[in-house]
């Protein structure tokens, strides 16, 4: 539960000159994971725990990527053909296989969860709130007027 925002969020102030965004989604997840990393402390043995972790989840849910691919086209079918039904069936399919994606994933987190010290595990259950803060701060500093 709460190790789930550990790897899905940033974990760090934002730098105070803007940074170049990372060129892949996977690049973006890693420096994901190091901010969090550092944030929680963790050491190169946890590190290299949840990567190993993280690594079994992404084999393990390939298959499902894939069910999940021919669903949205057959999804995208469905729709074209206005087949109510279909569309029905479809979403409760995707919403199978996203579950089986969120519950692999959430069992990782549980096992990294549980090899934390109890310091790193503080840290952890506080971070959703650290995370809600640095979003605030960013949003509002995305609002503020420039005066340059």
């Amino acid at each position: 539960m709460m190790a789930g925002g550990m790897v899905l969020a940033v974990a760090q102030d934002a730098p105070s000159q803007p940074a170049q965004p990372p060129a892949t989604m996977h690049q973006r997840a890693q420096n994901r994971h190091a901010r969090i990393a550092q944030y929680l402390n963790l050491t190169p043995a946890q590190v290299a725990q949840a990567k190993g972790e993280f690594q079994a989840v992404r084999q393990s849910a390939q298959p499902i990527h894939q069910q999940l691919k021919q669903v949205r086209q057959g999804m995208f079918q469905a729709i074209q053909a206005n087949d109510t039904a279909k569309i029905d069936q479809l979403s409760a399919q995707e919403a199978n296989l996203k579950g089986q994606i969120s519950a692999m994933r959430n069992e990782a987190f549980a096992k990294i969860y549980s090899s934390l010290t109890p310091e790193q595990r503080a840290k952890a259950d506080q971070l959703p709130a650290h995370l809600r803060q640095m979003r605030q701060r960013r949003m509002e500093s995305q609002q503020a007027p420039n005066n340059g």
